[in-house]
């Protein structure tokens, strides 16, 4: 007598718009979350601000930045700073984004999200989507904010820098995911943050061309050519220029694809750190 059941890509098989529902709750749970912690938003816009007002200020007659691409003339030095600026807002919020992960797996968030019929590897997306798209006000809300302290850009930049920031985004939101699967507790991960943080952020062309660094320092300039986030920065740079450039576009992309790889790979309950600690119920 033949089995009447279905097979079992049949009975598995999930609809696309329940795809696109599971996108949206995340998206719209993560919403949620920032507008319910003011502090975040507060701290992620009071922290380049300050950089801005008081750092770039202070340095303006010091530090000149001569005629570079993407510049057609000479800039002041807070229209340097700012797209350094506006990727840190990005990687603080990659990191905070992906601390939220920790903290879910802590209070049982994450585990309900995870054993949902849906692809682990798809709910980690949804999961870097929802953080672009909280990263994306954040960086408007400076902009904005920037925009009244005289740091004005190109009308075009507002809108060209949205691929820039959609992909220096998902690399660098990739990037804390996997960091979160290395971590059992929150306040574990939350004291590793500053020492990538602060490392990332300095050691990049954030606050100085490259080829300030590679005149003080030819060790520090090659620890800068290899650090990812500066070609985020370039990006970045570039595209509020409306200008493309494809050596830093081809460095986040790769990058971005590797630190996603690895973090599904270390979300896997069956090969990566969640099975070494016994899957997500015990990733505590």
């Amino acid at each position: 007598m033949s089995d009447p059941s279905p097979p079992r890509s049949a009975r598995f098989r999930l609809p696309l718009a329940g795809y696109l529902i599971v996108l949206a709750g995340i998206c719209w749970r993560e919403g949620l979350r920032f507008l319910n912690q003011r502090g975040r938003f507060l701290s992620a816009l009071v922290r380049p601000l300050v950089w801005l007002f008081i750092f770039a200020a202070g340095f303006r007659s010091v530090l000149g930045v001569s005629i570079i691409p993407p510049y057609e003339t000479y800039v002041l030095y807070e229209v340097y700073v700012t797209p350094g600026l506006v990727a840190m807002i990005q990687l603080f919020n990659g990191l905070q984004s992906s601390l939220s992960m920790v903290y879910d797996r802590e209070v049982g968030a994450m585990r309900i999200l995870l054993v949902s019929p849906y692809p682990r590897w798809y709910l980690l997306v949804c999961k870097l989507i929802a953080g672009i798209c909280v990263s994306l006000l954040q960086v408007y809300a400076f902009l904005a904010v920037a925009w009244f302290w005289d740091v004005e850009l190109p009308p075009i930049g507002y809108f060209a820098v949205i691929p820039a920031l959609l992909l220096t985004g998902l690399m660098l939101g990739a990037m804390g995911l996997l960091m979160s699967s290395l971590f059992r507790q929150m306040e574990n991960f939350a004291s590793v943050m500053n020492f990538v943080i602060f490392p990332m952020f300095f050691a990049s062309s954030a606050l100085y061309p490259l080829w300030r660094i590679q005149e003080s320092s030819l060790a520090l300039w090659w620890i800068c050519t290899f650090n990812p986030f500066t070609y985020a920065v370039e990006l970045i740079r570039f595209a509020l220029y409306g200008q493309f450039t494809p050596l830093p576009a081809l460095v986040v992309a790769g990058c971005a694809v590797v630190f996603l790889a690895a973090s599904i790979l270390a979300y896997d309950p069956s090969a990566g750190v969640m099975a070494r600690r016994g899957g997500p119920d015990n990733a505590k």
